[in-house]
């Protein structure tokens, strides 16, 4: 498979939590892809970003994406239960209608590649709200038309959050080295992952001109990172 040489220009809509921080330090250490964030309010970049940052509401998102047209749009929006007062209407708001209109208005401006960072667990048929959601909004996407579509379900992500203090998850990430070992079967999904991992491996999909629809686990995005890194050698040898 042959990449592409030289910047590519990506668009990163959930630019301000953990994995869209990540996605923005990972392709400002090197050459190989160019961050176009788009978010609703101004917020201050990681130290040393190389990127475009456009601020407007999410019903001009489309208007943004005609204009810079990129190669992919990487996909990391999303709250919390709790930040949305544990109300269903609210959290689906963000995490599927916004999503679902921001995919829409990328399709319309000609992106031919999304990547979505979901969730291990989402499934459409679920109890759980949360899970349901993530499912249901991978399924719609699936009916939009992106020539590729990558999925990424990550377990507990690990990482430091800016201003964004979650207490059961940073439990989980203390007692992840021994929870870990002990999820097994169809729980060894919930593992926790690195999020700076879960970055490298959207940007190198972000990359990929093979066409289809991807879902990718714990095990799939660290065989992506590995990919990614590998790209960066190449360019940074020639």
């Amino acid at each position: 498979m042959s990449e592409p040489r030289g910047p590519v220009r990506i668009a990163l809509v959930g630019a301000t939590g953990l994995v869209g921080r990540h996605v923005i330090d990972v392709a400002s250490a090197g050459d190989e892809a160019r961050i176009v964030g788009i978010a609703r309010r101004e917020a201050p970049l990681p130290s040393g970003a190389r990127m475009e940052m456009f601020v407007a509401q999410p019903a001009k998102w489309g208007e943004v994406l005609e204009a810079v047209r990129p190669r992919a749009l990487i996909c990391a929006l999303g709250t919390t239960w709790k930040k949305a007062g544990r109300d269903e209407a609210a959290f689906r708001s963000v995490d599927h209608d916004l999503v679902l209109a921001t995919a829409e208005a990328a399709k319309r401006a000609g992106v031919p590649n999304m990547v979505l960072v979901s969730a291990a667990g989402a499934d459409a048929r679920g109890k759980g709200v949360y899970f349901r959601v993530k499912g249901e909004t991978e399924n719609a996407l699936s009916r939009i038309g992106f020539k590729r579509l990558d999925i990424l379900r990550p377990g507990l992500l690990r990482g430091e959050r800016s201003n964004d203090r979650r207490i059961g998850e940073r439990l989980g990430i203390l007692a992840a080295p021994l929870i870990d070992p002990l999820l097994s079967g169809s729980w060894e999904r919930f593992r926790s992952i690195d999020a700076a991992l879960v970055a490298e491996a959207a940007l190198g999909l972000a990359m990929r001109r093979a066409g289809g629809r991807f879902t990718h686990d714990n095990d799939a995005m660290r065989r992506a990172a590995r990919e990614w890194r590998r790209i960066g050698e190449m360019e940074s040898a020639a």
